[in-house]
């Protein structure tokens, strides 16, 4: 199979109105997990939690996935994390990518979990399971979402333990953020949970905002309308069910045209 992402091969080889862009770093985490940073064209403007079709050129044609960018507006790069499908037709391909290879990167991003679509509330949750954390990591580190909102949740389930390192390094990196971690310090907290390792919190955020545990852990009361605020981003079944104890709870689903209590990102990798 022949992949084509050197920025001179792609140059010529590119569909028109795609930019070429140039891997900076690679990042692996895990078998399944890696992050990887690339340059930004001068001229492409998106909304922090939004998301944009990138790929590669394989035996002469692109091939592209919706992809979270990961890096808030103000970035001067774009970063992205993604998981890894020993077969799938682009994660296959894509996790092999070295600094200096090339990415294709279509021109228009899209997507629900931006601040413009949640009318403005007290306290902001962001569900997220496996890679779905991606869009947070952008909205986390855009000063905006601290002047919307009191209290930034960033809740993040997987698999095993080591799957939660790019979220634990992304919070500290914020943290430590010379811009971004005064408005941060204050207002945003961590929340990890496991559902297939010993962890101090196991099981599904779904269970556990079902059982109280995750109001209780926070000190928090339940969800109410009045006040809160939801994003949601995982997998289907994840999305499926989180917006549906949302429902229950009395929040209504929003969108960029029309503001509500939360909004669900339906985009994913394959």
């Amino acid at each position: 199979m022949n992949v084509l992402a050197k920025p001179a091969d792609l140059a010529d080889a590119a569909p028109a109105g795609v930019f070429v862009e140039e891997v900076k770093t690679v990042q692996h985490y895990t078998d399944r997990l890696f992050r990887f940073r690339m340059t930004r064209p001068s001229s492409f403007r998106f909304r922090s939690g939004e998301f944009v079709m990138i790929g590669l050129m394989i035996d002469g044609k692109p091939l592209y996935r919706a992809y979270s960018i990961a890096s808030p507006a103000w970035d001067e790069e774009l970063e992205f994390f993604s998981i890894k499908v020993p077969d799938g037709p682009l994660t296959s391909h894509l996790q092999k990518i070295q600094p200096g290879d090339a990415v294709l990167m279509k021109k228009k991003p899209t997507g629900t979990l931006v601040n413009d679509a949640l009318v403005p509330g007290k306290r902001v949750y962001m569900f997220s399971t496996g890679t779905g954390i991606a869009p947070f990591a952008s909205l986390i580190r855009d000063p905006d979402t601290y002047e919307k909102f009191d209290q930034v949740i960033l809740t993040h389930t997987c698999r095993e333990v080591a799957e939660l390192k790019y979220g634990e390094d992304l919070v500290q990196e914020t943290l430590n953020d010379p811009l971004i971690g005064e408005f941060a310090k204050d207002k945003l907290i961590h929340y990890t949970s496991v559902t297939r390792e010993d962890f101090p919190r196991k099981g599904r955020i779904t269970d556990l905002i079902q059982s109280g545990k995750l109001f209780a852990d926070l000190g928090v009361p339940p969800l109410d309308p009045a006040i809160d605020r939801g994003m949601i981003c995982g997998s289907m079944d994840m999305l499926r069910d989180t917006k549906a104890l949302l429902e229950e709870a009395g929040l209504t689903e929003g969108a960029n045209n029309k503001p509500a209590e939360f909004v669900v990102e339906r985009a994913f990798v394959g």
